[in-house]
């Protein structure tokens, strides 16, 4: 059986992936699927810097607005859901472009990651590296001392493996399988990876940048709105980079100053471990997008590019 070529763009927060993925839907016939952890959720608009009607152009996104915030949206779902929307795209005669940079997310696909024995223990440790990947081994060290103590005192933080075996332990009584390092190629797909990067000082900046342009947007009523319909702030999506800083801030527990600093600090951080998991990825294709001055001519390095391997 012939393969369905899987377009991946990816790369850290705020590089720039929304406007290229438009474009390049646009010349490649493509629809796009998201594979972003937040933008999942509907009414988080402003914290995921969700697309907009506007910015997607006429073009058809999945997995945008696809569950409720108080939805625990798992790995093996979103596989599930994104390979039915991947055989419906192939159907129509379009290409498939998969735009976002979660990066347990890009694996379920380009990988062959079997969820179909899940159980609840999987779907705990489905969440657990979920949250790794997006706050850190401290932020997960700190919340192993919220519920054993002793346990975060005898584990260095830096023990990524122990900090998650002893979560597992507090959280469903039972230790489980370690990671799997023996991840082979899905046979489905002909995955064909873009990692769009920039200078880090660069990227920083624009990090910095969008979170500014977030808190001008309304962040602060999102998250009061999001509240007062009832989603409390202990839910997965509540934890997102953003939305807990500023519940933190409505709590008395940080001034606004010290909510914006920390959200672009975090957002920092989770760039480089972005930046880290695209670079597993042996067989992709990466593009420094601050040595373009000219995005046509970006567009047209990358459509060559994915023309070639087509």
């Amino acid at each position: 059986m012939k393969k369905i070529p899987l377009i991946i763009l990816t790369g850290p927060t705020a590089v720039g992936k929304t406007d290229l993925s438009i474009n390049l839907a646009k010349s490649l016939n493509a629809e796009i699927i998201s594979a972003d952890s937040m933008q999942i959720y509907e009414y988080m608009d402003i914290g995921s810097a969700k697309v907009t009607k506007k910015e997607m152009n006429g073009i058809t996104h999945y997995l945008i607005d696809e569950v409720k915030p108080d939805y625990t949206f798992s790995v093996s779902e979103f596989q599930n859901r994104s390979n039915k929307y991947i055989q419906e795209i192939h159907e129509k005669g379009k290409n498939v472009l998969v735009t976002g940079g979660t990066g347990l997310y890009l694996n379920s696909l380009i990988y062959n990651m079997d969820f179909a024995k899940s159980n609840a223990n999987n779907e705990l440790r489905e969440q657990l590296r979920l949250e790794l990947e997006e706050h850190g081994i401290e932020y997960m060290h700190e919340k192993l001392r919220t519920l054993d103590s002793e346990s975060a005192n005898r584990i260095h933080k830096n023990n990524t493996k122990r900090v998650i075996r002893a979560l597992e332990v507090c959280l469903s009584g039972e230790k489980m399988n370690d990671f799997s390092n023996d991840l082979k190629f899905n046979e489905k797909y002909n995955p064909i990876i873009i990692v769009l990067n920039r200078e880090r000082e660069h990227l920083y900046e624009r990090i910095n940048k969008r979170v500014d342009i977030m808190m001008d947007g309304g962040l602060i009523d999102e998250v009061k709105k999001l509240l007062n319909m009832g989603y409390t702030k202990d839910l997965i999506s509540m934890q997102g980079i953003g939305y807990k800083e500023i519940i933190k801030y409505l709590d008395g527990e940080y001034t606004l100053d010290e909510a914006i600093e920390i959200i672009k600090r975090d957002s920092r951080r989770y760039a480089k471990r972005q930046l880290t998991w695209f670079r597993r990825y042996e067989n992709a294709k990466w593009f420094n997008l601050d040595e373009y001055q000219d995005k046509k001519a970006l567009e047209k390095d990358i459509n060559n590019y994915i023309e070639k391997m087509l």
